[in-house]
Parts: structure tokens; C-alpha cells; sequence
């Protein structure tokens, strides 16, 4: 079976994004490499990153999820619709861990729908976090 795992840009705040997105997972990066370590021959394919600018950084979440992301610098985009048309979707093991999960990615952020129980049978919220991506925290009653 394939496996799919999302992969974030940023407009240069990719490192503090993972920072934070490190302290609500709790979990350890599995790798980070940054533009200066790139071969200069391949450094024209990425004019406005600078040095210190992630190149790749991977997080593993799970032991089938990896959340990984770079800084692709663009000046013209606007953060705020750079996550307008997708969301991740998290299904956690209880609803301490979605109310944890959804109150720390929603802090300095906004709250879309606020975690409560679904009409459907979950436990269920939608925030945006501080660094405009969206996200869908959920817990299926007939999981516990």
C-alpha cells in the first residue's frame, strides 16, 4: 500500500513553523538540511533562498506519518491563502490527545469550528494555525 504524508512550503519561516510544530508533537526531527548545503550547481533553481533557509526538514509524527516541509521564497505569495485549499487531518487515540493537540496547534491562530461532538458520532474541530496552515483534528467515538 502507498503511504502518503504531506509536505509544507513556507516563505521563509519553515524552521520556526517546525519549532513549534516539534513542541506539540513532541517528537525529534529526522532531518534537517538547509540551502548552504546544497551544490552551488543547483543552487540557481532556488534564487531567493538564502543560506540559513530550510531546504528539507522531515518530522516524523507516527510511525506511517512524516510531516515534512521547505522555505520556497516567493515575494509575490500571500501566506494567508497559501493553505486555503487543503487541510491535515489528524485522528488521534482519545479525546485528551485531540483537545491537546487542537488547543496547542489553534494557540496564536484561529478556531474555525471549535472541538466539540459531531452530530456524525466524533469529536471534532477545525483551527488555522499561527503560520496560516489548516488543520482538522479528529476523534472517533467508536475507536475508544
Amino acid at each position: 500500500m502507498a503511504i502518503v504524508n504531506t509536505y509544507l512550503y513556507f516563505n521563509g519561516n519553515c524552521e520556526k513553523a517546525f519549532e513549534f510544530y516539534k513542541s506539540v508533537f513532541k517528537k525529534d526531527f529526522k532531518f534537517m538540511g538547509r540551502y548552504k548545503d546544497v551544490p552551488e550547481v543547483a543552487r540557481q533553481n532556488f534564487p531567493n533562498c538564502e543560506d540559513e533557509h530550510i531546504m528539507h526538514i522531515g518530522l516524523p509524527i507516527s510511525d506511517e506519518t512524516i510531516l515534512m516541509g521547505a522555505d520556497i521564497i516567493d515575494n509575490s505569495r500571500n501566506e494567508k491563502n497559501a493553505s486555503k485549499f487543503f487541510s491535515l487531518y489528524i485522528s488521534t487515540e482519545s479525546k485528551e490527545e485531540a483537545d491537546r493537540l487542537f488547543n496547542s496547534l489553534s494557540k496564536e491562530g484561529e478556531i474555525k469550528l471549535p472541538i466539540s461532538d459531531q452530530f456524525w458520532g466524533s469529536y471534532y474541530g477545525i483551527c488555522m494555525d499561527k503560520f496560516g496552515v489548516n488543520w482538522k483534528i479528529s476523534f472517533a467515538f467508536e475507536n475508544k
